[in-house]
C-alpha cells in the first residue's frame, strides 16, 4: 500500500509539472506592415492568416457588419446559412476560422484565450476600418460566444458596438464539478496530445440541432474536427469558466439567445452564468421554445436571423419572434 501510494504521488507530481499545449504565435515575415483585410483571409498582428468567408450586400454599403465566430471544432462554414440571409438585408458578415480550427494555423491545437481574444480584437478593428459608418457587432456561437465574452469582459474590449451570443459556451470548471474537472486536469497533462472521438452516447443523445441535414453536412465537412485533443478540451473548459464568470463584466449592449432543447450547453450552466452576471444593464436574453444549440442552423433559424436584424436596428424594440427572456425557473421540455 505504501509503495502504491508513493507511486501514485510520484505520478501526480510528474503530471502536475506538465502544461497543456498552447500553439505559439507566429513570426511576422520580413516587410510585414500590420494586420490587413485580404481577399480570402484576415492577416493578424503576428502574420498569421485566418481564412475568411464574407457575405456582402449586392448593392450599397452595409448598414451593419457582423464579425462571426464559430463553435468548437467547427469552421467559418457555420454561418453559411445566416450570412446570405443577412446580406439580403444590408448586413455584411465576416466569418473567420479561429486558430486551431478549419483551415487556420495549428489545426487541432488549442490557441489559448490570450491569442484568440486578440485575434477577435484585430478582426473587429479591420471591420471598423473597412466600414467606419456601419454598426459593427460580434456574433459568437457556442465556443465563439465564450471567446467574445472573454474579450468584451477584459480591460481591452474589441471596438464593437454590440455583442450577440448564440448559446454561448459557459460550461466551465464550476459547472463541470470536481470529479470531471480532476479527470480532465490529469488527462490534459498526462496525454494532452491524444485525440479522442466523442462518445457514442453523446452523439446519439446530445444532438446539437433538429436540422439533421445540416448536422450530416457539418460532420462530412473536411474542415470540421471530429477527434479532439485532451489539452484542447482543457483549454475549452478554462475558456468557458472565464465566460461564465465574466458575462456580468461585459459593457457592450448584448443579446443572448438560447434554445430550450439545447443539449450541449444545458440549462444548469446557462442559468449559473446568468445568475452570476446579475441584472446587468444592456444584457437582453431571448428564449426559443423550439430552439436547439446551433440556433443559426436549426429548422427555426430564420426566426433567429430576424431577431438579430431587428435588435441591431432597435435594441429596445420587440423581437419579431416575440421571444421572451430566458425564464428564471427550469422549464419542462418534452
Amino acid at each position: 500500500m505504501i509503495r502504491a501510494c508513493a507511486a501514485l504521488f510520484l505520478m501526480l507530481t510528474l503530471v502536475a509539472c506538465a502544461t497543456p499545449a498552447i500553439q505559439p504565435p507566429q513570426t511576422p515575415p520580413p516587410g510585414f506592415t500590420g494586420p490587413a483585410l485580404e481577399p480570402q483571409t484576415l492577416l493578424m498582428d503576428d502574420g498569421a492568416r485566418l481564412p475568411l468567408a464574407r457575405w456582402t450586400p449586392e448593392t450599397g454599403e452595409p448598414w451593419a457588419v457582423l464579425v462571426a465566430l464559430h463553435g468548437m471544432n467547427d469552421s467559418r462554414a457555420s454561418f453559411r446559412l445566416a450570412g446570405p440571409w443577412w446580406a439580403e438585408r444590408g448586413i455584411e458578415t465576416w466569418a473567420v476560422d479561429q486558430r486551431g480550427f478549419g483551415e487556420a494555423p495549428g489545426r487541432g491545437v488549442w490557441a489559448g484565450q490570450v491569442r484568440m481574444t486578440e485575434d477577435l480584437r484585430t478582426a473587429v478593428a479591420l471591420a471598423r476600418a473597412r466600414h467606419p459608418q456601419a454598426i459593427v457587432a460580434v456574433v459568437g456561437e457556442s465556443m465563439g460566444g465564450a471567446v467574445a465574452i472573454a474579450a468584451f469582459a477584459s480591460d481591452h474590449p474589441p471596438d464593437a458596438d454590440r455583442l450577440i451570443l448564440l448559446a454561448p459556451a459557459v460550461w466551465g470548471w464550476t459547472a463541470q464539478g470536481p470529479a470531471r474537472s480532476m479527470a480532465l486536469w490529469i488527462a490534459a497533462r498526462a496525454m494532452g496530445d491524444r485525440a479522442v472521438d466523442p462518445p457514442k452516447w453523446a452523439v446519439r443523445d446530445r444532438l446539437a440541432s433538429d436540422n439533421i441535414v445540416e448536422l450530416l453536412r457539418n460532420g462530412r465537412d473536411p474542415n470540421s474536427i471530429i477527434s479532439t485533443r485532451f489539452d484542447a478540451l482543457y483549454g475549452l473548459v478554462d475558456l468557458m469558466e472565464t465566460a461564465s464568470q465574466g458575462l456580468g463584466d461585459v459593457r457592450a449592449p448584448t443579446l443572448l439567445l438560447y434554445g430550450a432543447h439545447d443539449n450541449v450547453i444545458q440549462q444548469g450552466p446557462m442559468r449559473l452564468a446568468l445568475r452570476q452576471a446579475g441584472p446587468r444593464p444592456g444584457l437582453r436574453t431571448a428564449w426559443y421554445p423550439d430552439g436547439w444549440h446551433l440556433l443559426n442552423r436549426d429548422l427555426q433559424a430564420e426566426s433567429v436571423y430576424r431577431d438579430v436584424e431587428a435588435w441591431l436596428r432597435d435594441r429596445a424594440g420587440p423581437l419579431p419572434s416575440n421571444a421572451q427572456g430566458i425564464p428564471p425557473a427550469p422549464q419542462t421540455v418534452n
